[in-house]
């Protein structure tokens, strides 16, 4: 699925783009530090495209980040 596919779909299952960066940018901080990927990591995956992909499948949602 192309980077644009992703984020259109990454935006629809979110419903914002301002919820949508915030996301992003923390579960891309978390991969970096270490956590597991929810996704199928593929060859050339960047954190950034994993991270919109899980958010994109529903397996990263804003719950995830709530204390």
């Amino acid at each position: 699925m192309s980077k644009n596919a992703l984020l259109s779909k990454a935006l629809k299952e979110v419903g914002s783009r301002f919820l949508l960066v915030n996301l992003l940018t923390k579960r891309i901080r978390q991969l970096r530090d270490g956590v597991a990927p929810r996704v199928e990591r593929g060859a050339n995956l960047s954190f950034d495209d994993i991270a919109l992909q899980e958010i994109a499948e529903g397996k990263v949602t804003a719950r995830d980040f709530m204390d």
